[in-house]
């Protein structure tokens, strides 16, 4: 529809239409919202991201909203920034989409700020429906049910990153007792290797070097037609011009030794693994239906340390589950102090209506939960330091990603350290992977000088 035919309900017309994003949650999430800009864009309008600082007029402008939902506190925050939104910006069209109104399509309608809500299986479907509201002047409610096939989506870039997100698989079968995304997300779903490979070479074309497969359940890749994650792994570290293939979170139980070696097999295959644990404790996990024992997700990592030497292995810890009492804390605690992690995300359970382990009894209070995310992290900081102290005196290749003051630039080694350089005067660019001398780290950091030719 071109810009001209676009006419506001108060028979304005508009000429120049501007669509902003806000996204919340993961990185598929982050993906999904380049795909939204591309869309947005093939039909004429500008997009860019939202800020809260942001000096535009209404006319003419939307701002989409990519929605988490993953636990209550998320719909809480949304319910905020939508009130703030609609206070900054009384006149744009707001529009709400993503996981939140697809879990929850029954209360979708009590978020009266958003003109639009839309479900995830909708997306291509947002410049029509904006066209709709524009012509109609009447609030549109629109939640389909999940495609039984992966949604085509593609991206050509990733802006304002160095580095590119690419979706390749939708949906989890696994319905962790806490989760509400089986229901946010639908079934697995994977993203065919011919499309993969036709949006790999755009970016690469593009001059990106780094590529993160990502997905709700990334492991599950392929499952449909008895495909591994593998596959796509092999075909984007095949392409030329990536130089670093790094894969999103993984589940422990899949990755098994066939996989692992699969894997270890590929040079360009960034040696950082988020291997998702929730909990060092069999009867937590056991709750939390999840399906690995603390010894598997132990032989799991021994595993990927021996094909992967000094890889770093990264994960998630949620402490004070329903009916998590001091033994159990302590055996979670336990692991996570054995396995030796280079960064662990620490956070406290919180109810997520419509899940089993909302409705369970034994809730652990909040006080007792700010305890032990503060005594996990005390350990977890301990065995960040000691990770990254193995790296002294050592070079590594770093991925630029920005400059800072004085001369100095961060970015990212293949482990996804974090460095801050001192260039020595030599001026560097985001995107460039250049070869820095580790001298130490500080508070999470490591610092280096870059190695001039």
């Amino acid at each position: 529809m071109p810009l001209t035919e676009f006419y506001t309900n108060k028979g304005k017309a508009i000429f120049n239409m501007n669509v902003l994003f806000h996204t919340l949650g993961c990185k598929v999430n982050q993906y999904e919202t380049q795909a939204m800009r591309r869309i947005m864009e093939n039909e004429g309008w500008h997009t860019d991201e939202y800020h809260a600082d942001t000096q535009i007029s209404d006319d003419g402008l939307a701002i989409v909203i990519n929605s988490c939902t993953v636990t209550g506190e998320s719909d809480r925050k949304l319910r905020q920034l939508l009130r703030r939104m609609r206070r900054s910006h009384p006149a744009a069209i707001l529009v709400l989409t993503g996981c939140m109104p697809q879990a929850f399509p029954e209360i979708a309608d009590r978020f009266t700020q958003a003109d639009i809500v839309l479900g995830n299986a909708s997306r291509k479907e947002l410049p029509r429906q904006i066209h709709r509201f524009l012509t109609l002047g009447q609030r549109i409610v629109e939640i389909t049910g999940h495609n039984d096939k992966f949604e085509s989506l593609s991206i050509d870039e990733f802006q304002g990153r160095t580095r590119a997100f690419v979706k390749i698989e939708d949906g989890c079968n696994r319905f962790c007792s806490y989760c509400i995304i089986p229901y946010a997300r639908g079934r697995v779903r994977s993203k065919p290797l011919d499309e993969l490979r036709t949006e790999l070479e755009s970016l690469a074309d593009r001059g990106y070097s780094e590529i993160v497969l990502v997905g709700i359940n990334l492991t599950a890749y392929g499952q449909e037609w008895n495909g591994s994650v593998c596959d796509a792994a092999e075909l984007a570290c095949s392409i030329s011009g990536i130089r670093r293939v790094r894969l999103g979170s993984l589940e422990p139980d899949l990755m098994t030794p066939e996989v692992i070696e699969r894997l270890a097999a590929l040079d360009q295959l960034c040696p950082q693994f988020h291997l998702s644990l929730q909990s060092g404790c069999a009867d937590t996990l056991r709750r939390m239906n999840r399906h690995y024992t603390p010894d598997e997700y132990a032989a799991v990592c021994e595993n990927l340390r021996r094909h992967f030497p000094d890889c770093a292995i990264t994960t998630d810890v949620m402490v004070g589950f329903p009916g998590e009492d001091q033994r159990e804390f302590e055996e979670s605690l336990g692991l996570v102090q054995q396995m030796g992690f280079s960064r662990v995300h620490i956070f406290a359970y919180s109810p997520r209506p419509g899940t089993p382990a909302a409705k369970a009894s034994r809730q652990v209070a909040g006080a007792e939960k700010t305890h032990r995310s503060r005594r996990m992290s005390e350990v977890c900081e301990i065995s960040r330091d000691a990770y990254l102290d193995l790296w002294k005196g050592r070079t590594v290749e770093v991925l630029i990603e920005t400059g800072v003051e004085d001369g100095h630039f961060e970015g990212y080694t293949p482990q996804y350290i974090p460095v801050r350089i001192n260039a020595k005067g030599k001026t560097l660019s985001p995107g460039e992977i250049v070869s820095v001398g580790i001298t130490g780290n500080y508070e999470g950091v490591c610092e280096g000088e870059v190695i001039c030719p």
